[in-house]
């Protein structure tokens, strides 16, 4: 018998969420146990219900940033994901150093929004393509201040981060390099102060920056 993953989604535009939620019971993969308009919701739903996703709107009465943070704090273990029109960076630097497991844009196809449900609910992230672009559009200014840090990262260190820019969780890696999954935890904790970065989706993309300068560089000798 599959296993459905539990779904909460807390929009304050009810034609919107309606549609979200048809689609996502449809699916057959997800149930969805709860739905919200506020922020007020959002917490009480994640320490009534404890879904397996929060599926959460920016934009709602109470602030959908301040929920982040709140429940960043009260319950760190939730996996959150963001559902927004916001494409601003500071909202999603500040989503992403929240703790959120995934921040996509509401002009996402209903399939496209499975997939990537599925792929948080097997502790994957995902930032929507244009915003990783940006982002890493940013992170190539910090390129040469970057190589410093990188250096100081062990072996090990290095095989990790090479492991989680490919999209991998750290249960994933844990099985690649045959570790414990709390041992890639300790290391992504390392890596994640030694390049003063605030989640894993930054560490990845300064890492693939860097190795792509690296390719660079090489292939115009």
């Amino acid at each position: 018998m599959s296993v459905t993953t539990t779904i909460a989604v807390v929009d304050d535009h009810p034609l919107f969420r309606e549609g979200v939620v048809r689609s996502l019971e449809e699916s057959g993969r997800f149930e969805v146990i709860a739905q919200g308009r506020t922020a007020e919701d959002a917490v009480r739903i994640v320490q009534s219900s404890n879904p397996d996703i929060l599926l959460l709107d920016l934009s709602m009465p109470g602030g959908g940033q301040a929920t982040l943070t709140s429940l960043a704090e009260s319950h760190p273990t939730q996996k959150t994901v963001v559902l927004t029109v916001s494409e601003a960076d500071e909202d999603v630097t500040a989503a992403l150093q929240a703790g959120v497991r995934g921040y996509v844009l509401k002009g996402i196809g209903s399939q496209a929004l499975m997939e990537v449900l599925s792929s948080v609910a097997d502790g994957e992230q995902y930032v929507s393509p244009t915003l990783s672009a940006r982002l890493l559009s940013k992170l190539s200014r910090r390129a040469d201040s970057a190589a410093e840090p990188l250096a100081t990262l062990t072996v090990r260190e290095r095989e990790v981060l090479e492991e989680v820019s490919t999209g991998m969780s750290n249960k994933q890696v844990a099985r690649r390099l045959g570790l414990e999954e709390k041992t890639v935890k300790h290391h992504m904790s390392r890596v994640l102060a030694k390049l003063h970065v605030a989640n894993r989706t930054e560490a990845a993309l300064m890492w693939a920056r860097s190795r792509s300068a690296s390719f660079q560089n090489v292939h115009s000798r």
